[in-house]
């Protein structure tokens, strides 16, 4: 797979990275293997994560193909870099060719990324997962890699103005693969939102505590935090989708 974009899209982003005099912590990140298709299954807090997931990947020397909503790529800007950089459109009512899609890029040995919980998670910890990585990866054959990031919600999430102020640390912990047959995609799953909330606990707690003072807006209730219940966010989620739907004219799902 040929790509003329995306060295130049990394090269700016660690420019930027650079301006920011941000601090990456990456742990883990042998687990990631240099050769053959390998899915990795990566948290969500902030619209900026499918840019620093892909640091799991950079000590092996690979690109990850996100997979993200069709509303990227249907920016006249954004769009066309994505599909520069082949990564991959997911529509959330019929995600019948999305899935193919990364099937078939696992299989031709691609490393592919994709956010289990589908959307931000507001309550800063793992919402609900859907069973997409277990059975892409039990399709294709491939090793599941759990991915968490910590720090980019800081940066760009829902609910907060955004805030790039220097000197931040951003952590990213990858776990040991998991190996999916696709015999039970719902008790796999349930393994791999059990083995990622640990790495998720162990990211908020090994932070910089000076970067992370008690009660912050950015840390999970369960763990002292400002951030909403997950029940609370559930419900502020709700009220999105109907927003979101009453503005496009349609029935609220």
């Amino acid at each position: 797979m040929r790509d003329r974009t995306y060295p130049a899209i990394i090269q700016t982003a660690k420019l930027a990275f650079r301006v920011l005099g941000q601090t990456h912590v990456l742990t883990g990140t042998e687990h990631v293997p240099r050769h053959g298709g390998v899915l990795l299954a990566c948290n969500h807090v902030s619209h900026l994560d499918f840019i620093y997931a892909g640091l799991a990947a950079h000590p092996s020397r690979r690109l990850v193909r996100f997979m993200a909503k069709q509303e990227i790529f249907a920016h006249p800007v954004g769009g066309p870099v994505m599909r520069s950089m082949h990564h991959i459109a997911v529509d959330r009512g019929e995600g019948i060719d999305s899935y193919r899609a990364a099937v078939g890029y696992l299989r031709s040995g691609e490393a592919v990324g994709i956010f289990p919980e589908a959307t931000i998670s507001r309550a800063m910890e793992l919402k609900g997962f859907k069973t997409g990585a277990v059975r892409i990866a039990a399709e294709a054959r491939v090793p599941l890699v759990p991915v968490i990031l910590w720090g980019t919600q800081l940066m760009m999430t829902k609910d907060h103005p955004r805030d790039f102020s220097r000197g931040r640390t951003i952590t990213l912990r990858v776990g040991t693969p998991l190996y999916p047959t696709g015999a039970d995609p719902v008790a796999e799953t349930a393994e791999l939102h059990a083995v990622m909330s640990g790495l998720l606990r162990e990211s908020v707690l090994a932070y910089p505590a000076d970067e992370q003072p008690p009660g912050s807006w950015w840390v999970p209730a369960s763990l002292g935090g400002g951030a909403p219940t997950l029940a609370e966010a559930a419900v502020l989620d709700a009220e999105e989708r109907i927003a979101r739907s009453r503005r496009r004219g349609v029935p609220a799902p």
